[in-house]
């Protein structure tokens, strides 16, 4: 039987299969994506598909955390987006 990844949200640090959240990518070249591949290049934060997660993320600011850097307003709206696209 092969062994199912193992992730923890930044918004809610609960650990949950690496297939159920988001991955959120900054790349070498400093730009911030949403993998929906999981497989981009780069350091990568995860999140649950939970609109509440996202927000407490975005408050405490450990996304930025993360990654070591500011993250801009639009990053947070494609985010809201998409997982407004998976409910």
């Amino acid at each position: 039987m092969k062994k199912i990844p193992q992730r923890t949200c930044v918004g809610c640090n609960s650990q949950k299969n690496k297939n159920e959240l988001i991955r959120i990518v900054i790349n070498k070249d400093g730009n911030i994506i949403i993998d929906k591949t999981g497989k981009a290049n780069g350091r990568g934060a995860y999140i649950c598909n939970n609109p509440e997660c996202l927000e407490k993320a975005i408050k405490a600011r450990r996304i930025e955390r993360s990654f070591e850097t500011n993250i801009s307003d639009k990053i947070y709206e494609e985010l809201r987006k998409e997982i407004a696209d998976n409910k």
